[in-house]
């Protein structure tokens, strides 16, 4: 029961990425359907809004904790700009607060900015001590305030996104039709507890959050804990769905990011072979990564001038992708995976890429043979 409340909004959201992508062509020549489209991205804003509140199995934060799969560490408790552990080991050192103090100074400090590179390379300089330290403890301090910071930055994104998609549709259809309805689904997040961290457009563009999501995703999987960054990525449907309507340079960021998570995911699970139970959750979630994030990749991957990915990249992805594929649940998953791939790949005249035509004769052959075996 506590899934299917996360099934409904990938399927809803799946559905409404079809429809729209339906919509886009013609809403760019007719002004009338251009007005309906905008109408319906807005309510279907405040549909993923509002569905939370009355699920909370939907919040990432809920996920973690629940998963039999992923112990995830505890949350660092916010105390002004530092942080400290809730239990474990290191639960009140200082290095724990230092690290996580800086980390949020990089968030906040523009890129513009000539002490930006001075504390983020203070942050690594403490990231990399501490696991050549070779202590469990200190490994611990790296992994716990690296997963809040990567959670906080995911967070921040998908908010900036989402204004940035409101600000598109308020273009369109005149600030008095929405307005009002922005400003409940704002006053309705408020009232069920979501909170809203306010996005400074002077410092926290999109692209420095989503180039702040790699780093931080490439220092957990320095730190051997590349799983909870996949995890959390998997679920992000949300975040995927508004990266299609984001600007070019945006979505180039989120593809380099998306590139190298699904590389960190074709490792996963490889010493869970003898756990059913393990092996049936990583494969939940490399199929959620794959719904997630195909339309982004068959969208987005020629980059505003030159291809996000180099050749030899995009061979290799390929192959990653043709790998997490075959190992996912014949009759279903595969057939949803790459019908969704089918679709957006003959939808985006711009790119060729990602060609999981290997794949997908793969899984038609033996769709044949099984029918015919029945």
């Amino acid at each position: 029961m506590e899934r299917s409340p996360i099934l409904l909004r990938q399927i809803v959201t799946s559905m409404f990425i079809s429809a729209d992508n339906s919509l886009i062509t013609l809403a760019e020549r007719y002004k009338l359907l251009q007005f309906i489209r905008c109408l319906l991205v807005s309510f279907f804003l405040l549909f993923l809004r509002v569905l939370p509140s009355f699920f909370p199995s939907l919040n990432s934060a809920h996920f973690s904790k629940s998963s039999k799969l992923y112990h995830f560490a505890p949350a660092l408790k916010s105390t002004g700009s530092a942080a400290t552990l809730s239990d474990g080991r290191g639960a009140d050192s200082g290095i724990a607060r230092a690290l996580s103090q800086l980390l949020s100074i990089v968030h906040e400090i523009p890129v513009s900015s000539r002490k930006y590179d001075v504390v983020r390379s203070l942050a690594e300089k403490i990231i990399d001590d501490n696991n050549e330290e070779g202590f469990d403890s200190l490994r611990e301090v790296n992994r716990t305030v690296l997963s809040v910071a990567f959670d906080r930055t995911l967070a921040l994104l998908e908010e900036l996104l989402t204004e940035l998609e409101r600000d598109k549709v308020e273009d369109v259809t005149g600030e008095f039709r929405l307005n009002r309805v922005l400003k409940a689904v704002r006053s309705l997040g408020d009232r069920f507890g979501k909170g809203r961290e306010e996005v400074n457009s002077n410092w926290a563009s999109g692209e420095k959050l989503a180039a702040e999501l790699l780093w931080l995703a490439q220092k957990l999987t320095a730190c051997g804990n590349m799983d909870e960054a996949v995890v959390r990525w998997a679920a992000a449907s949300n975040l995927a769905w508004l990266s299609l309507f984001a600007e070019p340079r945006l979505q180039c960021s989120l593809v380099k990011l998306s590139a190298f998570l699904i590389k960190q995911a074709k490792e996963m699970g490889e010493d869970e072979a003898d756990d059913e139970i393990k092996k049936a959750l990583l494969r939940k979630t490399k199929m959620n990564l794959l719904m997630s994030w195909l339309p982004l990749l068959c969208c987005a991957s020629n980059g505003t001038d030159v291809p996000v990915l180099s050749t030899s990249e995009r061979v290799e992805l390929e192959k990653v992708l043709e790998d997490i594929i075959g190992v996912l649940d014949h009759e279903e998953e595969q057939e949803k995976v790459l019908s969704l791939w089918l679709h957006h790949f003959t939808y985006c005249p711009s790119s060729d890429w990602p060609n999981l035509h290997k794949s997908y004769t793969k899984w038609c052959n033996a769709s044949r043979k099984h029918l015919v075996l029945q």
